[in-house]
């Protein structure tokens, strides 16, 4: 690795910083809504139109990817300093995190206090060195409509993809991620709708121009905040 990738790296890393402290708000005027005493984002514990429940319901689109771990790969590219595929081996050996969060579905369940192990999306940005004009980020899973080589994507702003407890995710309590949840590996994103972590991931992208994914070009929320009810476009 060069100087230069160097100092690229530690100026990306001070820019996070800045990107996590400043994620961007949907509604910054308007108030949260839900019940239960404040987590530990400061909202209330179950989103407005939320249900808790203690099983954990399967969404998907059909398709069911059987990915074995020696086959599996992760490519991190678009507008970045240092792109790189990962294996599954190399994907272990990066610094890990346990994490226990809440999970919403958009289709008005929750799911409370899920222990993840996983890596953080931000240790895999800071390998990257995203560009900075790079402000959004594309995932892409293993999974297609039926019928159709149209896999599924989803889109988010880096600012939210860096924070604390967005996780690309190997373990649920204590065992293997179910292959029907996104197994071996999906992505979380706990202050957003559960949609816009993807299942099954293959691939990150990091773009300056924001490019809608699977069901944000069939009529979803762009910004999916579970807290101002914001399902749809």
């Amino acid at each position: 690795m060069s100087d230069t990738l160097v100092q690229k790296r530690l100026r990306y890393i001070e820019r996070q910083r800045a990107l996590r402290a400043n994620a961007p708000a949907a509604f910054e005027r308007a108030q949260p809504s839900g019940t239960g005493p404040a987590n530990r984002h400061g909202m209330p514990k179950l989103p407005v139109g939320q249900h808790e429940v203690r099983n954990w319901p399967v969404l998907d689109l059909g398709d069911l990817p059987d990915v074995a771990l020696s086959d599996w790969r992760l490519e991190v590219g678009g507008l970045c300093e240092n792109p790189f595929t990962l294996t599954w081996e190399q994907f272990m050996a990066l610094p890990q995190a346990d994490d226990v969060s809440d999970f919403h579905c958009v289709t008005t369940w929750s799911r409370m206090d899920n222990r993840w192990g996983g890596v953080r999306f931000r240790t895999l940005a800071e390998l990257a060195v995203p560009a900075p004009e790079a402000a959004h980020v594309l995932c892409t899973g293993y999974d297609h409509m039926p019928g159709t080589r149209i896999p599924y994507t989803v889109n988010l702003p880096l600012a939210r993809a860096v924070e604390e407890d967005v996780l690309l995710v190997h373990t649920w309590e204590g065992q293997p991620l179910p292959r029907e949840h996104g197994g071996p590996c999906r992505m979380i994103t706990p202050k957003l709708y559960a949609w816009k972590g993807a299942k099954w991931i293959r691939r990150i992208d990091f773009l300056a121009e924001d490019q809608p994914g699977f069901w944000e070009t069939r009529g979803y929320s762009n910004s999916a905040e579970p807290w101002f009810e914001d399902r749809f476009a």
